[in-house]
C-alpha cells in the first residue's frame, strides 16, 4: 500500500539502527474493509442526496489537476497536492459566534512532529496538505464533515495526524477548521501547541461555561480548538450526555471542517460514541506497532460504512524520492544549468 507519512518518520527509524518490520497481512485487512465501506454507502445513500453533495461541491473552487477521488480509498502522496486557486482569505480573526473565544499564542516545543508549521515545504507538510485536498475531493460523492481519527491501539501517531491535518485544512484549503479533543482520557493536544492545559470539551459537557468559552483561537495556524480539558472519574459516561450532539450541530454550522481527535479503538467504549457523530472515519496505522489481530479487531468494531481511508505511519518503504521537495543548494543549481 501507499504510505502518506513515510518520510516523517524514516530518520526516526534510521536513529534507531534497524529498519521496522512490515506489516503482513494489513494491507489485504485494510483493502477488502475498504470495498466493504464503498459498497455500504453507495447502496444505502439515495441518488438524490449524493448528487446534491456534488452539486455543492461543484460551486466550490475545482482543483484542476485532481480528479475525483474513488471513495474509501487508502491515502497517499504519490503525486504532489495542487495549489487550489480563488479560495477565499481566512479571516485573523475567529468567527463572530466565538467572538468571545481567547487566543492562544502557539509555542511549539522542541522536536515537534507538527510538521506542518515546522517545516511546511518538507515532504511530510506536502504529505499533510495533499491529504487535505483529498478529503475535500471525497466530498464530491459524500457528505464529509466532521472527520474522526482513530487507530487501533495507543502509539500508533493517531493525535499526531489529526493535529497536522487540522493545521493542513486550516492553512492549504483555507477553509476554517475546528480540532476536537476527543481523546479525553489522554489528552496531548495542549503539549503539541505548547498552550498549556486549558478548560475544554469535558467542562462544558458538565456544564461549565459557553461554548466560545471553551474554544480557543490559534492564531498562527489560524485554527480552532477545543481541548479534552479535565476528565472526571467517569468520562464515558459524561461522551453519553445528550449534549454532544448539541455540539456537534453547533460546530458543524459555524465550521468547515470538524477534526475529532478520538481515543484509540480498543480497548476503551469512547470511540463508539464518537463514530456515531462522525461523517467519516481516517484510521491511522503505525508500522512496527500495529499487528495483524489488532487491526482485525479494529475494523470489526468500527463503523465500515464510514471509513474512508487509511494513514500508515512510520513506514521506512518510501516509495518516491525526496528530491523533488528539497531546495537545491547553490553548487546544486550550477551543476544542473544547462540539463
Amino acid at each position: 500500500m501507499s504510505h502518506i507519512f513515510d518520510a516523517l518518520q524514516r530518520s526516526e527509524a534510521e536513529r534507531a539502527g534497524s529498519d521496522a518490520p512490515a506489516l503482513p497481512g494489513v494491507t489485504e485487512l485494510l483493502q477488502r474493509a475498504e470495498l466493504r465501506a464503498a459498497s455500504r454507502w453507495a447502496s444505502t445513500v439515495p441518488s438524490t442526496v449524493q448528487d446534491a453533495v456534488q452539486a455543492e461541491e461543484l460551486d466550490a473552487t475545482e482543483d484542476a489537476d485532481f480528479p475525483a477521488l474513488q471513495e474509501s480509498t487508502v491515502l497517499t502522496t504519490s503525486t504532489a497536492p495542487a495549489q487550489e486557486a480563488n479560495l477565499p482569505a481566512v479571516a485573523d480573526e475567529p468567527l463572530d459566534v466565538f467572538g468571545e473565544c481567547r487566543t492562544l499564542q502557539v509555542a511549539l516545543p522542541p522536536q515537534s512532529r507538527l510538521v506542518c508549521l515546522t517545516d511546511s515545504d518538507g515532504p511530510a507538510g506536502e504529505a499533510f496538505r495533499f491529504l487535505a485536498v483529498r478529503l475535500r475531493h471525497l466530498r464530491h460523492n459524500r457528505p464529509l464533515k466532521k472527520v474522526l481519527i482513530t487507530s487501533t491501539v495507543p502509539q500508533e501517531g493517531k493525535s499526531m495526524v489529526a493535529a497536522n491535518l487540522a493545521c493542513a485544512l486550516a492553512l492549504t484549503t483555507a477553509q476554517r477548521t475546528v480540532l476536537l479533543e476527543g481523546d479525553v482520557r489522554r489528552p496531548s493536544q495542549g503539549q503539541a501547541f505548547g498552550i498549556g492545559k486549558n478548560p475544554g470539551l469535558c467542562e462544558w459537557l458538565a456544564g461549565d461555561g459557553s461554548l466560545a468559552e471553551r474554544t480557543y483561537y490559534l492564531a498562527g495556524p489560524k485554527l480552532w480548538i477545543m481541548p479534552a480539558g479535565t476528565a472526571p472519574s467517569n468520562p464515558l459516561e459524561l461522551l453519553q450526555s445528550p449534549k454532544l450532539a448539541a455540539l456537534m450541530e453547533e460546530l458543524t454550522a459555524q465550521f468547515d471542517w470538524v477534526i475529532i481527535d478520538s481515543p484509540p479503538v480498543l480497548p476503551l467504549a469512547d470511540t463508539s460514541v464518537w463514530t456515531r457523530q462522525a461523517d467519516g472515519i481516517l484510521l491511522v496505522i503505525r508500522q512496527g506497532i500495529t499487528e495483524k489481530r489488532q487491526l482485525q479487531k479494529g475494523l470489526d468494531a468500527l463503523e465500515t460504512g464510514k471509513l474512508v481511508g487509511a494513514v500508515s505511519n512510520c513506514s521506512t518503504n518510501s516509495p518516491h524520492s525526496s528530491y523533488y521537495y528539497r531546495p537545491l543548494s547553490a553548487s546544486q543549481r550550477s551543476d544542473n544549468e544547462g540539463i
